[in-house]
């Protein structure tokens, strides 16, 4: 024992440590030492990739979220990170698996507001919209998701004819289903958001109804078929209709200005007749008055007595037996 309290070992004391044992113990130490270190540095860096975000907690509390890159984090579970697919469609299916060609007839089996039993296989597409809430607000977001669109399609199945779920509902069904799951989700906060919901085939339990409705679509499709005919007919014949009434409205148009120009001519002819009739109206009547003979009896020869009336002149009757004589002696 020094002055100073501590033990020093003698130079032949038997159980003194050995030189070489203490050197081995620092290199054990050191190498402890840069072991944890080199574990350390190795756990204090992450990759969070373009489709993922990460959600990073300090003694569990929630600190940091980052987004596509290489980050740093504190080693030794000091700080823990959660990456999510915050950027990819996931698909959610009910009724039938895509993977393996299953059917469930308990998702899929709904009745409609008419009460009869149909089979509805649809699925839903979604997407993360919220990693801390996802991972911290609920045990099983997806569960909640699946049963929540189960449920509303049954409601509006129920509330629909068998008609519009087999045939020309299913659009109406898609779009009152994602509006109520999308208000549904806003109140929950379960980090999800949907993004579409779609009827994947609907039919009805029994073959005997799948021909019948089967018919009944086949006679929808013809009759369209009929109908979108009709109007290619109706496109094709509504030009030529357009150009004939074009023609037709430009023939009226011409005949309207003939008719107008022939009635200026027509008053243009009577001023002037009317001018000459008011210089000399005896002439003008005796004229108008033979007009008016030639046109009402055409093939009678009209002979114009000039004379005065005087008793030295005699007319002699019928006068073509007269001229036709003298023609011929001549």
């Amino acid at each position: 024992m020094n002055q100073n309290g501590t033990y020093q070992w003698a130079p032949n004391d038997p159980g003194a440590p050995k030189p070489k044992i203490r050197k081995l113990g620092r290199i054990v130490l050191i190498a402890v030492i840069a072991l944890i270190l080199a574990i350390g540095s190795l756990t204090c860096f992450y990759t969070v990739d373009d489709k993922q975000q990460a959600v990073v907690t300090t003694f569990g509390k929630v600190t940091d979220i980052t987004d596509a890159g290489v980050h740093f984090k504190l080693p030794f579970g000091i700080q823990q990170v959660d990456k999510v697919d915050v950027n990819v469609y996931q698909k959610i299916e009910l009724g039938y698996s895509s993977a393996d060609g299953n059917t469930s007839t308990t998702e899929s089996t709904m009745i409609t507001g008419d009460y009869n039993i149909v089979n509805v296989d649809f699925f839903v597409e979604y997407k993360i919209a919220d990693p801390v809430a996802y991972l911290y607000s609920s045990n099983n977001p997806e569960l909640i998701l699946k049963n929540l669109i189960q449920s509303q399609v049954r409601n509006v199945v129920g509330s629909s004819s068998v008609d519009s779920v087999l045939t020309d509902g299913k659009e109406n069904i898609q779009m009152q289903v994602k509006e109520l799951v999308a208000e549904i989700l806003a109140e929950y906060d379960i980090g999800l958001t949907l993004v579409d919901v779609k009827i994947q085939d609907s039919e009805p339990p029994t073959q005997e109804v799948i021909e019948a409705f089967k018919a009944v679509e086949t006679a929808k499709q013809q009759a369209e078929t009929v109908v979108n005919d009709a109007k290619a007919y109706q496109n094709a014949q509504l030009p030529l209709a357009e150009a004939q009434a074009d023609q037709t409205i430009q023939n009226a148009e011409y005949l309207k200005q003939k008719r107008v120009n022939e009635a200026y001519e027509q008053v243009a002819m009577f001023t002037a007749m009317y001018e000459e009739y008011f210089k000399n109206p005896e002439i003008t009547k005796s004229r108008m008055y033979y007009e008016a003979i030639q046109e009402i009896l055409p093939d009678v020869k009209l002979y114009i007595n000039t004379s005065s009336g005087s008793d030295d002149v005699q007319m002699l009757l019928p006068l073509e037996s007269l001229v036709d004589s003298g023609n011929g002696g001549n």
